[in-house]
């Protein structure tokens, strides 16, 4: 589920101090409280859709080797090859790009190749050690016979020299920031904004001396890219910018496509810019050799970001070139700062619990001050923290994915298919804006015409009364599943009846509504984009929780039974729509109202 608000984080390696603790109470060491081992290893699934499948298939999915899932870096990669070798296994068709189950949206890895060389004076600098270029978004301008010079100190003005003295050099700052990790393209301009004014904008080059805390694999991660970017035109980002006249125009038109090139340094590096000189003997102001650069940039396609595409074919000859669409989003959101994963649990339950007897209204600081995590009783099951970096998305999406995989392998064990083909699509970048869904709905695969309706499901892994008010073991909302289509919303509402035990269907998201997290869901997920195109929609979900987007989103606390349920109700729905009539628009009038809240 894509978060419409910028999402917090807690810092460090977070030990809260002493609430009851959530995880008391758990019974055997092996299970938690929800009757979930820590880990569950491989293996076979079978046609019905269990709760033992779903928590083989949801422990690898959402695993720490999988590292987050987030698009444009390799956990996606890992993300989709896992579905897609999945469906090969099914015997699925491939229904992505010349003839994969893959279609990869425009990203892209930038690097200089290891034939890019930097000399002083004609002698070589120790390429990717001493110093590193940083890629940006275009490849740089050449550096060609520039004289260093000592700048001063990043990021203060006073003890810098003057813009003047800076054209066509070659500039060397001292970082007053302390060393910064290597993430690859950490240095990059910020993808969609243009670089902010430069005092040394007229200088050749700009190198800051920041390496020496990094190891020899964090230097290398500079340039060695682990975060692919989307190809976009840069726009200008804050204040409105003064008038400028057309030269300043020209110039800054001519340094977004060709950049000035940027540099990392070890204070080694510095050394042998300066002739031998420490930089702490040096002075704002002191010169030193010359400088060439030789930058051999590539722009390489990546597979880290990608669409998972596969169908069903249709039984039925006349109906089989049409499509029901069932997806979910196989991307999460990464990695983040290492905490205490127990601790953090503890505090999220104890936050979510507050947040509920507060009616759902936001906390704010006053309140949540006053969340408090007795550890006693978690240090007694495990002494020692346990720091986890890696926000696993057990149920954003994992839920949904695997959820999708399930009724897949469900549906290609039917002896007879139903008269639809089924689409099914696992969506990338839902949480960076709902790209993948873009994508597909702009660039289908199928024509976007004959798809008939579009089932998206995105966290129906919970629910509980812990959760959210009116969570329940029979929870499941449905959204906007009336508003394109009537016919399409009553088959939901039919379906559920016909279920060994009908779950409790949720239309209040229909609506604005007021909960601390909870505007817009509407507009929050995939099947927004497929409704932009005219298709029918309904989106499953069984709302959000107290660790949503938190590392703590770990398949040990899904509720498996109730996660079946829905699942086996999804498949219900998706067999029922693709054996029955084409599902009608309802023209211009809804059959609910759609208010959709900016």
């Amino acid at each position: 589920m894509r978060s419409s608000l910028r999402r917090g984080a807690i810092a460090g390696a977070m030990l809260l101090p002493t609430l009851a603790p959530s995880l008391a109470a758990q019974g055997s060491p092996k299970v938690n409280r929800f009757g979930n081992p820590e880990t569950l290893k491989p293996a076979p699934t079978a046609a019905a859709i269990t709760p033992r499948d779903l928590q083989i298939r949801l422990y690898q999915f959402a695993d720490d080797s999988m590292m987050g899932r987030q698009v444009g870096r390799a956990g996606n990669k890992k993300g989709t090859d896992f579905i897609a070798a999945e469906l090969k296994r099914l015997g699925v068709v491939p229904g992505g790009v010349n003839g994969t189950y893959f279609q990869n949206l425009p990203f892209h890895l930038r690097k200089f190749t290891e034939h890019s060389r930097v000399t002083v004076d004609g002698n070589p600098m120790a390429w990717n050690t001493d110093i590193v270029a940083v890629p940006g978004l275009r490849a740089p301008r050449t550096v060609n016979d520039a004289e260093v010079v000592f700048g001063g100190t990043q990021g203060d003005t006073t003890l810098q020299i003057p813009a003047k003295d800076a054209v066509g050099k070659f500039v060397v700052l001292l970082s007053a920031a302390g060393p910064r990790g290597g993430q690859g393209q950490g240095f990059a301009v910020r993808q969609g904004f243009t670089q902010a004014p430069s005092r040394f904008a007229d200088a050749a080059a700009i190198a800051v001396i920041d390496l020496d805390n990094l190891t020899p694999a964090q230097r290398a991660a500079i340039n060695d890219p682990t975060v692919a970017q989307q190809n976009a035109p840069a726009r200008a980002g804050g204040a409105a910018a003064a008038p400028v006249d057309s030269l300043a125009l020209l110039k800054r038109e001519l340094a977004s496509l060709q950049p000035q090139p940027s540099f990392r340094l070890t204070r080694a590096g510095a050394a042998q810019l300066f002739k031998g000189q420490s930089v702490d003997a040096l002075s704002p102001g002191a010169k030193g050799g010359v400088v060439n650069s030789a930058l051999d940039y590539v722009e390489l396609p990546t597979d880290f970001a990608r669409n998972v595409i596969g169908i069903i074919p249709g039984s039925d000859p006349k109906l089989k070139s049409q499509f029901v669409a069932i997806g979910a989003h196989n991307d999460h959101v990464g990695m983040t700062t290492p905490v205490d994963k127990d601790s953090l649990k503890a505090f999220n339950d104890a936050r979510n619990k507050l947040l509920l007897a507060n009616r759902m209204k936001p906390l704010g600081p006053e309140l949540t001050s006053k969340i408090t995590v007795n550890m006693d009783s978690i240090r007694k099951r495990y002494p020692s923290p346990r720091l986890d970096s890696i926000n696993n998305g057990a149920d954003d999406d994992g839920s949904g994915s695997m959820g999708v995989l399930e009724i897949a392998e469900a549906i290609m064990a039917m002896p007879v298919k139903p008269k639809r083909s089924i689409l099914l699509v696992w969506h990338t970048g839902e949480e960076a804006g709902l790209l993948g869904a873009a994508h597909f709905t702009r660039h289908p695969t199928v024509p976007i015409d004959s798809v008939v309706a579009q089932l998206n499901i995105d966290m129906i892994g919970r629910g509980r009364a812990e959760d959210l008010p009116g969570g329940s073991d029979d929870y499941v909302a449905v959204v906007g599943s009336l508003f394109d289509s009537k016919d399409l919303g009553e088959t939901v509402a039919r379906i559920n009846t016909k279920q060994p035990k009908p779950l409790a269907l949720d239309y209040k998201f229909d609506e604005p509504i007021d909960w601390s997290g909870y505007n817009n869901i509407y507009a929050r997920s995939d099947h927004f984009r497929y409704a932009q195109q005219g298709v029918p929609i309904a989106f499953f979900f069984t709302g959000l929780h107290g660790d949503y987007h938190q590392r703590t989103d770990e398949p040990e606390h899904i509720d498996y039974p109730h996660y079946a349920r829905i699942t086996n109700y999804i498949r219900d729905i998706t067999v029922d729509v693709a054996n029955g009539p084409r599902p009608r628009l309802n023209g211009t009038k809804p059959a609910k109202p759609k208010v959709i809240v900016p």
